[in-house]
């Protein structure tokens, strides 16, 4: 047994009383929260590209960052917000279609963060840790921001629940029901961009969409009625953050992974269990 990290039970307590890991543990079960509440809206509006996008381009936010030595945090918050608004600007602007308009400004913002990335000299360990994530490093003011961009997001999502209901299935009858749409829309993508910027510390860059989208998609496939799927989609994405970091402790693994490996395992093992039952049936 000595792949494993934590050999016993006593080991696993002994680690969970580390301040870091209870910090990670808050981590986990806030982002869990905030990425199962979002993820909902991301899937059913189709906006898993846009989360995506923002998060690769994130990478230009970081590097300037490092370039001029400043925390990469405050540098993403800015950047993903400012991107997030210029790209729906931009696809209500032009007569391209939204996944032709994303894939163009993703790359352009992607060859400008990896050029900026070449320039930075000597160490580059805090670019490192926000490409693939790090939630054991998260500090008191990542878990304040992510506190803070939960509660913004639940009072905006869940005080309109019904307009947002409305406006994720039909946009149409919204607009003809005097629902502000643009308005929810733009805020809504507000709330996205923030999001992915704090989760990108813990899962990273390139594993910051399925951290969205995989515990939304698991509870679609269970849930029917949409406050259940809402509910289950935060359930699912809390518990597998918090089993994500266990089996990162017990491993040794990198723990922005561990996450997203436990959120597709218990996907697919969702996927199964249905598919199973509707063949007995």
């Amino acid at each position: 047994m000595s792949w494993l990290a934590v050999t016993t039970a006593n080991d696993l307590v002994t680690l969970l009383q580390f301040p870091f890991m209870q910090r990670a543990i808050a981590g986990a079960v806030l982002m869990g929260i905030l990425g199962g509440l979002l993820g909902c809206f991301v899937t059913l509006r189709q906006l898993s590209f846009f989360s995506h996008a923002v998060g690769h381009a994130a990478l230009v936010g970081v590097a300037l960052g490092v370039l001029l030595q400043l925390n990469p945090t405050w540098m993403l918050l800015p950047f993903t917000l400012v991107f997030g608004v210029l790209v729906i600007y931009f696809i209500d602007k032009t007569d391209l279609a939204s996944d032709s308009v994303l894939s163009i400004v993703l790359s352009g913002a992607l060859a400008i963060g990896v050029i900026l990335s070449s320039l930075i000299q000597g160490y580059r360990g805090n670019l490192m840790a926000v490409l693939f994530g790090d939630i054991l490093a998260i500090d008191q003011t990542d878990l304040i921001l992510t506190l803070l961009v939960l509660v913004a997001g639940s009072i905006f999502l869940l005080s309109t629940l019904r307009q947002q209901i409305l406006l994720t299935l039909n946009p149409d009858v919204a607009k003809v029901q005097g629902i502000p749409v643009q308005l929810y829309r733009y805020g809504f993508v507000i709330l996205l961009s923030l999001a992915v910027a704090v989760a990108i510390k813990a899962v990273g860059v390139l594993l910051v969409n399925a951290f969205l989208v995989i515990p939304a998609s698991t509870a679609k496939l269970i849930g029917h009625h949409f406050r259940c799927f809402l509910l289950q989609s935060v359930i699912v994405g809390s518990i597998t953050s918090i089993a994500g970091i266990i089996v990162s402790g017990l491993f040794n693994l990198a723990s922005g992974p561990s996450i997203v490996l436990v959120q597709f395992l218990v996907f697919v093992a969702v996927f199964s269990w249905i598919k199973l039952t509707i063949k007995t049936t």
